[in-house]
């Protein structure tokens, strides 16, 4: 645990320290682009922040390659591939931040990045089915990660709509992982330090030390340079975990624990994808191309119910983090005590993202009605002190 602690501070200093010189050079570069009518923000803000989140991703994991409990993890190749296939999504963003690139290159790149992922080993081998497993060869393995692969991106890059909203998302389910992986490990007896808990810590790390210059009111947001990276780097936990366990009686998981790796993902980023779907579906009826901007996300639609900037960051925060922690307790416990709780959590969850705003509106109501009327010299309490002084 030691080592993943440094390696989770390594991820954090770093990111935070490199954070301000990317702001710096992004002004410099020209990467400020002006505010559009979809944007919540009212003054221009630089982006190309996933440059410094990429250069905490790559030190924490160089440095942890030398420590000595850790030299085990990187037995096989697949660090190099995801440190080749970050380099490459990173500058496909830092084009397209930068000076804008059209839906199709864009397409295509993700699907480069996530090919050389494939290529270096991070591939589903089977995925679990209720009462069986499927197991896929070669090929399908692959077309079903690199397709993954890319949906995760995108489903991250919808995400990053608000201040800070894609790094803590993405922060609370790679925290998730980590719990899971760990106590998974602890119970079936497995190694520890294991590439998948190293990944996700160092993933945690660098949304944490960006999102200390990222959460409302930001001072530089990640453009797709960072979104895109951290949608590669969530996928790999996922590919990489999901291989951990065999579906051939080798282990003794079963159950929720079994469908956790393929299912975590994509309930934290439940909103995101939903996000996503509905928003193909609007443009292509609406006779428009499904990659074409509008301000009908999901963001946006809560800001319209009332809700502050920050307080919609962290009412997403909420579900993520009772989706995401909910699922690994239940796979730990499995007791029906776990399934009530979670289900009055996601409830209130519900509940407050629609009244909270009506609540606070009724009650600014109330306050202006109760207020005193002013009188013609003025305001009541005015008078009554000036008659008195």
């Amino acid at each position: 645990m030691r080592e993943y602690a440094l390696t989770f501070v390594i991820a954090v200093a770093v990111t935070y320290l490199l954070t301000p010189f990317v702001r710096r050079a992004a002004i410099t570069f020209g990467a400020v682009p002006p505010v559009r009518d979809r944007d919540v923000h009212t003054e221009p803000i630089p982006r190309l922040g996933g440059i410094a989140i990429y250069g905490g991703f790559a030190a924490a994991l160089l440095i942890s390659y030398r420590l000595p409990h850790l030299q085990e993890v990187f037995v096989y190749t697949t660090w190099r591939g995801l440190l080749l296939a970050g380099g490459l999504i990173t500058i496909i963003g830092i084009v397209d931040d930068r000076w804008g690139m059209g839906p199709i290159p864009k397409l295509a790149g993700q699907t480069a990045a996530a090919g050389i992922m494939v290529w270096s080993g991070v591939q589903m081998l089977w995925l679990p089915l209720p009462g069986t497993q499927l197991s896929l060869g070669p090929w399908l393995g692959a077309v079903v990660s690199v397709l993954l692969i890319v949906v995760t991106i995108n489903a991250v890059n919808f995400a990053d709509g608000l201040d800070g909203l894609a790094a803590g998302i993405v922060a609370i389910s790679a925290a998730a992982f980590f719990a899971y992986y760990y106590v998974a490990a602890v119970d079936q007896g497995f190694e520890r330090q294991s590439y998948p808990a190293m990944i996700a810590i160092i993933l945690v790390g660098v949304c944490l030390g960006f999102l200390l210059h990222n959460f409302n009111p930001a001072r530089v947001f990640m453009g797709d340079t960072g979104s895109m990276l951290l949608g590669l780097l969530l996928t790999s936990i996922t590919i990489t975990v999901t291989g951990q366990f065999y579906p051939d009686g080798r282990t003794s998981v079963h159950g929720l624990a079994l469908f956790l790796p393929v299912l975590l993902p994509l309930l934290v980023l439940a909103l995101p994808l939903a996000d996503l779907v509905l928003a193909v579906v609007r443009r292509t009826l609406a006779g428009k191309s499904p990659f074409a901007p509008d301000k009908k996300h999901l963001h946006h639609r809560l800001l319209e119910l009332g809700h502050s900037h920050a307080r919609a960051v962290l009412l997403m925060y909420l579900w993520a983090a009772i989706i995401a922690f909910a699922s690994v307790s239940l796979s730990v416990f499995d007791s029906p005590y776990m399934v009530l709780t979670v289900t009055v959590l996601v409830a209130m969850c519900a509940v407050g993202l629609i009244t909270l705003p009506r609540l606070r509106r009724r009650r600014s109501a109330a306050v202006r009605a109760s207020a005193p009327a002013p009188g013609p010299d003025g305001p009541a309490d005015d008078r009554h002190a000036s008659s008195t002084g």
